[in-house]
C-alpha cells in the first residue's frame, strides 16, 4: 500500500512540474520590456552619436589652433602637443562602441529585405562617416571586422590599412548613395526626417570628401571620385546640411563640457583671433566674448563681456597656467588669464546648440578647389569660393539668433576676399575651411594636415613631444588585448607616436 502512495505522489509531483515548466516561458517573459529594437531606433542611435564628441576640446581644436586650455593635468593634450590617453582615446571609443556597433547590427537585420534597402544604404553612409574619422584619427584600423564583436564575435579584429579602407569606404559612399530609392518606403530619422534627397547628397558629399582626402596621395582616384559625387549632386545650402540637433534630452556634448567646470578653462587661440581681425572677419564678434578684467571663471559676467572684434584676444599657444596669466597692462581692462577671449558659451556653445556633420560651406569650399584643380568642369572657382563663405556666414545664426552676421558686413567680407589671388588660391580656399570647420574638429585638423592650410606656427610650449601633432596613438586597452593585430599595424604603418603621418597626409 506505501509503495502504491508513494507512486501516486510521485506521479503527481512530476505532472505538477511539467504543468509548472510548460508555463515557464510565458511567465518570465517580460509584458512591457523590448526584447528587440527596430532598426530605425538603433539607426537614430548612430546618427546621434555621430557628432563631434567633446575629446576634441582636448585635440582637435587645440591642434588646428582654434581653441586651447592653459591647464595641465587631465586637459592635456593638442594644447601642449602631449599624448593624453584619456582624452586621445575618444574618436576611438565613441565611434566603435556607438556609431560601428549600431550600423553593423541595423545592416545586419535589414540587407537581405529589399523593402528596407534606404534603411540600409542609411546605415552604411553614417557607418563609412565613422570608419573615416577613426581612420582620420589612427590610420590603420579594424575595419572588415569592425563591430563584429557585436554581431559575429569577433573579438580579435585585424586590422587593415587606411588605403585599403579609402578603397573600401569610396565604394561603400558611391553604393549607398545610388541606391537610396525615394519610391521606396523609407522611415523617418533624426537627421533628415526620411527624405531621401538629403540623404543622397548627405552620402555623395562625404564621398566629395573622401576623395579631396586623396588630392596628394593619389590625384587620379581623388578626380574620379570627386567627379562622381560632384554628378551625383551635393550639399549646396545649409538647409540641406548635416546637423546633429541638440535639446533637453539630448544636449551638445562639447558644449556641456564648455558650460560645466570648464567652463573657465578653454579659450579662443590667438593664432585663430589675430586672423579673424586680421582679416575684419564679421565673424570675430558672433563668435566670441571676452570678460574684460576678470580675474577668476566667477568673474566672467555676461555685465563685464564684449563682442567687440577689435577688443578680442586670444590665449597664446602653449601658455600655461602660470604663463597665462598676465599683468593689467597686459590686456585692455586688466585681468589674468580669464580675461581672454573665449568661445562664447551663451551663444555658440549652448547645451542645446547644433553640431555638424558635413556643410554648404565645406562642401563649396571643396569644389573650390576641385574646379580649380579642374577635377569638375561646372561652375568657376571663384563662384564656389564666395558661396562657402557666405554658407558659413549665414550658418553661425543656427548656434543663436545673437550670432547671426548681418547682410552686409557678409558681403563686404566676401568682396574683399574675392576674387582668389593666382599662386594663392589653395591657401586662400584652405583658410577659409579651417574658419567654416569650427566646432568640428575632425574635420578641421583632416584637412589642415591634407591641405596643409592654414600655415600655423609650431606650438611654442617648451615640454612638447612633437612639433605638430600628425595622428593619435591606439589605445592602450587595444594594445593590450589585441596586441597581434596592434603590433601587426604598427609594424606596416609605422611607430604608434603623435607625429606618424597617416597614409593620406604627405609633406
Amino acid at each position: 500500500m506505501k509503495n502504491i502512495i508513494s507512486k501516486i505522489v510521485v506521479g503527481l509531483a512530476l505532472v505538477a512540474v511539467s504543468a509548472c515548466d510548460s508555463g515557464f516561458d510565458e511567465l518570465n517573459t517580460s509584458k512591457t520590456g523590448a526584447i528587440s529594437l527596430e532598426p530605425a531606433l538603433i539607426l537614430n542611435n548612430a546618427i546621434i552619436s555621430s557628432s563631434p564628441n567633446a575629446a576634441q576640446l582636448n585635440y582637435e581644436l587645440a591642434i588646428v589652433q582654434q581653441l586651447t586650455s592653459p591647464n595641465t593635468g587631465v586637459l592635456e593634450g593638442g594644447n601642449f602637443n602631449k599624448n593624453n590617453p584619456n582624452s586621445s582615446i575618444g574618436n576611438w571609443r565613441d565611434y566603435y562602441r556607438n556609431v560601428i556597433r549600431y550600423t553593423v547590427d541595423v545592416i545586419a537585420r535589414t540587407s537581405g529585405d529589399p523593402a528596407l534597402s534606404n534603411l540600409t544604404n542609411k546605415a552604411r553612409i553614417i557607418q563609412a562617416n565613422a570608419f573615416m574619422v577613426i581612420s582620420d584619427t589612427y590610420g590603420s584600423i579594424p575595419y572588415d571586422d569592425g563591430g563584429e564583436g557585436y554581431v559575429g564575435q569577433v573579438f580579435f579584429p585585424a586590422y587593415q590599412s587606411q588605403q585599403a579602407i579609402y578603397q573600401n569606404i569610396i565604394q561603400e559612399l558611391k553604393n549607398a548613395a545610388d541606391g537610396l530609392d525615394a519610391a521606396k518606403a523609407t522611415n523617418t530619422d533624426v537627421l533628415y526626417n526620411g527624405d531621401i534627397a538629403k540623404w543622397k547628397k548627405f552620402g555623395y558629399s562625404l564621398l566629395l570628401r573622401a576623395g579631396m582626402r586623396l588630392s596628394k596621395v593619389d590625384a587620379a582616384t581623388a578626380q574620379t571620385t570627386v567627379a562622381a559625387a560632384f554628378a551625383g549632386g551635393v550639399i549646396l545650402l545649409n538647409a540641406d546640411n548635416a546637423a546633429i540637433r541638440h535639446d533637453g534630452n539630448y544636449s551638445n556634448a562639447t558644449a556641456n563640457v564648455l558650460n560645466s567646470t570648464e567652463a573657465a578653462n578653454f579659450y579662443l587661440a590667438k593664432p585663430f583671433v589675430d586672423a579673424l581681425k586680421n582679416n575684419a572677419d564679421p565673424r570675430l564678434s558672433a563668435i566670441a566674448i571676452r570678460y574684460v578684467g576678470a580675474t577668476s571663471g566667477s568673474a566672467q559676467l555676461p555685465a563685464v563681456g564684449t563682442f567687440d572684434p577689435a577688443d578680442q584676444f586670444g590665449l597664446p599657444m602653449g601658455s600655461t597656467d602660470g604663463e597665462a596669466d598676465i599683468s593689467g597692462a597686459t590686456l585692455p581692462g586688466g585681468g589674468t588669464r580669464y580675461a581672454y577671449s573665449q568661445l562664447d558659451r551663451r551663444r555658440m556653445a549652448k547645451p542645446t546648440s547644433p553640431l555638424f556633420i558635413v556643410t554648404a560651406a565645406q562642401t563649396n569650399l571643396l569644389l573650390a578647389e576641385a574646379r580649380f584643380r579642374g577635377w569638375i568642369t561646372t561652375g568657376n572657382a571663384q563662384d564656389y569660393f564666395a558661396e562657402g563663405i557666405r554658407a558659413h556666414m549665414n550658418q553661425l545664426a543656427s548656434f543663436d539668433p545673437a550670432s547671426t552676421v548681418a547682410g552686409s558686413d557678409r558681403d563686404d567680407y566676401v568682396s574683399a576676399r574675392v576674387p582668389l589671388f593666382a599662386g594663392n588660391e589653395l591657401e586662400q580656399i584652405n583658410y577659409e575651411y579651417w574658419i567654416a570647420s569650427l566646432l568640428n574638429g575632425q574635420e578641421a585638423w583632416a584637412n589642415f594636415r591634407r591641405s596643409g592650410f592654414p600655415q600655423l606656427a609650431i606650438n611654442p610650449f617648451s615640454g612638447r613631444a612633437v612639433d605638430f601633432i600628425t595622428r593619435l596613438p591606439y589605445p592602450p586597452n587595444e594594445i593590450l588585448v589585441n596586441s597581434d593585430n596592434v603590433q601587426a599595424a604598427i609594424a606596416a604603418q609605422g611607430p604608434d607616436e603623435l607625429d606618424t603621418r597617416v597614409w593620406w597626409d604627405k609633406p
